[in-house]
């Protein structure tokens, strides 16, 4: 069994030199988290997998900004580092990659320009793009009534789950579901799910989401959004069947440390490095 992957994520502002990490509910209420570099070497030296780094003002302007929070930042951690955000043509995967980067993520522009996963799988790899979708629930009463719609039953009621873009300000009408699987056709390594229904709430990751993600691809996904114990992510891995699980606010501020989430999945018999 391949062993499951802990990612804290970074979400990073960087129109202040150096750059600072923020952390919202339902993507919005921010408040202040730390300088990513200092926080970034913290996760490495806790035992972190991967470490996220989303670039959120994702201007062109901050490009350079975040090249050079990624290089500093693998002078001294040496775990994979994927980034997100502003990340728009095949280049701009190559340059990150320069960088020190292993990775990078992508949801505006792929949903803009589906071609661009494409054109980036061939150019850095499928283990290189990571396509991040951005969820949330949408209720239906009738099922049939939305045929063009991949609907699953839940306790709350039949939902589908609409994608959105431009960190959350604008939807789609894209079917989530639907859109991972062509993602995956294009050449896409792994989807970063994040549910909006639950960032930041530290109610747990949205598990329908997630298995039913799961169940669908043979990529890797990575659950997100709102995880507020160990408990939550046990639950990723068990009942959502995800690949690896991402975090920020429990690590953050330092609630549980990387270190005793992982110790707890391994009393729980979840294969983790550690």
């Amino acid at each position: 069994m391949l062993a499951k992957r802990i990612i804290p994520c970074l979400d990073c502002d960087l129109q202040v030199p150096h750059g600072r990490v923020v952390k919202g509910v339902e993507f919005k209420q921010i408040r202040y988290a730390g300088e990513p570099v200092e926080l970034a070497t913290r996760y490495y030296e806790d035992g972190a997998d991967e470490i996220v780094f989303l670039d959120i003002t994702a201007s062109h302007e901050r490009r350079e900004t975040m090249a050079d929070v990624i290089k500093a930042t693998t002078e001294n951690v040496f775990v994979p580092i994927c980034v997100g955000g502003g990340i728009r043509k095949p280049e701009d995967y190559v340059n990150m990659l320069r960088a020190g980067a292993d990775k990078c993520s992508t949801n505006t522009a792929a949903i803009h320009n589906p071609d661009l996963i494409n054109q980036a799988s061939k150019v850095v790899g499928s283990q290189a793009c990571v396509i991040g979708i951005d969820a949330k629930r949408r209720y239906v009463e009738d099922p049939k009534e939305n045929e063009d719609k991949i609907i699953i039953e839940t306790k709350e009621g039949y939902c589908w789950f609409d994608c959105s873009i431009y960190g959350g300000r604008e939807f789609t009408g894209i079917d989530a579901i639907a859109w991972a699987m062509e993602c995956q056709e294009r050449g896409a390594g792994e989807i970063l799910l994040t549910s909006m229904d639950r960032d930041g709430t530290k109610d747990g990751y949205d598990l329908d989401l997630t298995r039913t993600m799961s169940e669908n691809l043979d990529i890797p996904v990575i659950a997100s959004g709102g995880v507020g114990n160990p408990e939550h992510i046990y639950e990723a891995f068990i009942k959502g069947k995800a690949d690896a699980a991402l975090a920020a606010s429990i690590f953050h501020f330092n609630e549980y440390p990387v270190y005793v989430v992982k110790e707890y999945l391994k009393e729980k018999g979840v294969e983790v490095r550690l």
